[in-house]
């Protein structure tokens, strides 16, 4: 399996390395625009890039327009974007705003922040009007030891549910699986009972991929009950592969491996292949996140235009309604000092930052260029079909984002007329009544950093042996004595006493 993907992140990171090469340009040419120009406050910004150019800079100048800053924006494709922050880090380069990559970076930053490298911006936010209402609970999850030192950029709780074709489940009588039963009734009629109506069983219930998080697996195991990362158990924190509803989980994969029900290689399975089972027709039940149905309908509808998709979150299992819940954003923006010598500078950037949530520029931000990038339809932002325009001109900009709908009320929505479209954003806010947390999300563990990513390697192979039937209950054990040796128990302990001081600290803003 390890050959498999290996031989398949070749190509991916070779192209990584050529749009490595080919922005360096792009952004000594915005540098130097930037600092050409005369008056009007300077912020110099680190960007994450997930295109393979940088974008034109329309977007760009209207937002210096409207903010009277002289925006220094370097853009660093996503392959290489951590080593470049910690190239820089090292070497005290920083610019005034560094967008980390995600959750997992921030935690690598830690004690870079305890070290006094990066500003507290917590007693600063009341300030502002609009970085006031960012929501407590999201940023509590950024906090390294009860202080704020970042803005987020907002992301749903959960986007996870189910996607399935309701021609198929009409055709054979099915509801939307309203329980684990339900689901596994689906999964197995749609592979068994000729959902497509052709005469031969040649479709499969499930189609799933390699990916134990953002696949199928861990949104069922939240059906299941089972804890969302770490669980805490007899006043310890544990691992969620230390409980009982994980094993639940397996079992239920393992019988859908063994009697078909699933695409056999899910586990060297990438994303696209997956999602191509579903739109060839040869698979009906999709799990993930609930706004993948909108390139599912449009791919699906040009093969079969009759085909109709629905989307459901609600599962019922043995604990009632769950569903693991993300920290609720995708990236935080620090400030280091070395870059921004005095409160009063940093007061300058952040009323940039503060600007950027007015729903003007949160929406040119998001949306682009109304008339170029989407129209208004009934109030609402109906995006263009041509999505390399959107991906060239205004997909890149969202890395500059901090907060999102839930901070920003007055941010246009998207005009729905695909119903499973509508439905799947209502289901994605409905998540948030059933969310199952991570106790460690602010949290600190030096082992977890240290070893945490190459030990769960253990766990995530004994998961998928066991589905597979490789190994029984007692293989999985032994990868999971084999993690406690190896860092595992140093990691419980470090989880438990950051969890038991958590709750006796004071809570700083």
């Amino acid at each position: 399996m390890k050959i498999v993907i290996r031989t398949l992140l070749i190509p991916l990171l070779f192209a990584l390395f050529v749009s490595g090469c080919a922005t360096a340009g792009g952004s000594n040419i915005t540098e130097e625009r930037n600092t050409s120009e005369n008056g009007g406050r300077a912020i110099t910004i680190l960007a994450n890039l997930h295109t393979t150019i940088v974008p034109s800079d329309r977007i760009e100048t209207m937002i210096e327009e409207r903010t009277g800053a002289l925006l220094t924006i370097q853009w660093v494709p996503d392959g290489s974007y951590e080593e470049k922050v910690n190239a820089a880090l090292a070497t005290e380069t920083l610019p005034q705003a560094v967008f980390l990559k995600n959750g997992a970076s921030l935690l690598t930053f830690r004690s870079a922040i305890r070290n006094g490298q990066f500003w507290e911006i917590g007693p600063l936010l009341s300030d502002y009007a609009n970085l006031s209402r960012l929501k407590q609970e999201v940023l509590d999850n950024t906090s390294v030891d009860g202080k704020i030192y970042g803005l987020y950029q907002e992301r749903p709780l959960s986007r996870q549910g189910i996607i399935y074709r309701k021609d198929w489940a009409d055709r054979l009588g099915l509801a939307a699986p309203a329980s684990i039963e339900e689901l596994y009734t689906m999964i197995e009629r749609f592979t068994n009972g000729d959902p497509d109506g052709n005469g031969i069983q040649d479709t499969i219930g499930l189609t799933d991929r390699n990916d134990l998080v953002y696949g199928a697996f861990k949104t069922i195991s939240s059906y299941f009950g089972t804890p969302n990362g770490w669980g805490e158990k007899g006043g310890r924190l544990l691992p969620e592969f230390m409980f009982p509803e994980y094993k639940d989980t397996m079992d239920f994969f393992r019988r859908l491996h063994r009697e078909g029900l699933i695409n056999e290689a899910f586990p060297v399975t990438g994303k696209t292949d997956q999602q191509e089972l579903f739109i060839q027709g040869k698979a009906g039940v999709y799990i993930g996140a609930l706004g993948d149905a909108v390139s599912l309908h449009a791919k699906l509808s040009e093969i079969e235009p009759l085909a109709e998709l629905d989307a459901q979150n609600r599962v019922r299992g043995p604990k009632g309604y769950g569903v693991w819940s993300t920290p609720g954003y995708g990236s935080v923006v620090l400030f280091p000092k070395s870059a921004i010598d005095t409160e009063e500078k940093l007061r300058e950037v952040l009323a940039f930052f503060d600007r950027l949530m007015e729903p003007d520029l949160a929406n040119l931000v998001y949306w682009g260029i109304e008339g170029e990038h989407y129209e208004l339809a009934e109030s609402k932002a109906v995006p263009i079909t041509d999505y390399e325009k959107l991906n060239n001109e205004v997909r890149p900009y969202l890395a500059l984002q901090v907060g999102g709908d839930r901070s920003i009320p007055e941010m246009l929505d998207v005009g729905m007329s695909l119903p499973v479209r509508a439905k799947a954003e209502e289901l994605v806010k409905d998540n948030e009544n059933i969310l199952i947390h991570d106790p460690t999300v602010s949290l600190d563990s030096a082992t977890y950093i240290d070893k945490g990513e190459r030990l769960i390697e253990f766990i995530s192979d004994a998961t998928y042996y066991y589905i597979l039937g490789d190994i029984d209950a007692a293989g999985f054990d032994s990868a999971v004595g084999k993690w406690r040796q190896e860092g595992g128990d140093q990691m419980i302990e470090e989880f438990t006493q950051a969890y038991k001081r958590k709750q006796t600290a004071p809570v700083h803003r």
